[in-house]
């Protein structure tokens, strides 16, 4: 069976779609992200095509591109564009597919809508990233509670960001979750500096075996 597994994130900006591009490129599969929000700078579909080493193609073209960098419901609204959870659909295809969400699980993409509950119809594994900074242990582990509140199968935690070995520690042992490791800030950030530190620092075997 074909391996799909949603990257999520507790908040934004934390590192989702860095690490959405070096683990496509580690199971050498597909990336989707199904609705992106800002169009004016590098979106996270053209840094994934960039960091990820996949062949042309393998960068899937977003559901919905909106204009504005706002929460999608928001940007949608803007744009005159009503978004539709029919149109959000999982592809299916022959090799290892990540598909990047948008935000944290709770970022609406209309007023009835959360991406969380695309998560729940999908049926689909999810990685949670979160950030090592203060605020982390709070914000992951209300994310651990409602993606089990939802029986939403978690693969496990990916931290990004410098070593915090409490709340890394603290995070595992209060929301009972597997650490499929930390990603560092890369510096230079290059298709082969992400490609050698995913490798190195992450569980591949764990992420493969909780893939569906």
């Amino acid at each position: 069976m074909t391996k799909r597994v949603v990257v999520a994130g507790t908040d934004t900006g934390i590192g989702k779609t860095v690490f959405s591009a070096g683990l496509a490129g580690l199971l050498d599969g597909f990336y989707w992200k199904p609705v992106q929000s800002g169009l004016d700078e590098e979106t996270d579909s053209e840094v994934v095509a960039r960091l990820s080493g996949l062949p042309s193609g393998r960068v899937l073209p977003e559901a919905y591109r909106l204009q504005s960098p706002l929460s999608p419901h928001r940007s949608a609204e803007i744009d005159g564009v009503a978004i539709k959870a029919a149109d959000l659909s999982f592809p299916v295809l022959p090799t290892p597919l990540v598909i990047e969400g948008a935000g944290g699980l709770m970022v609406p993409i209309n007023r009835r809508t959360k991406f969380i509950d695309i998560f729940e119809q999908w049926e689909l594994p999810v990685i949670l990233c979160a950030r090592t900074t203060l605020g982390t242990i709070n914000h992951t582990l209300l994310s651990i509670e409602a993606l089990r509140a939802r029986s939403i199968p978690l693969i496990g935690i990916a931290f990004i960001g410098d070593e915090m070995a409490d709340s890394q520690r603290t995070i595992a042992e209060f929301g009972n979750v597997p650490v499929l490791g930390r990603l560092p800030y890369l510096d230079p950030l290059r298709p082969e500096t992400l490609s050698v530190a995913m490798s190195a620092c992450l569980d591949l075997t764990m992420i493969e075996e909780g893939c569906r």
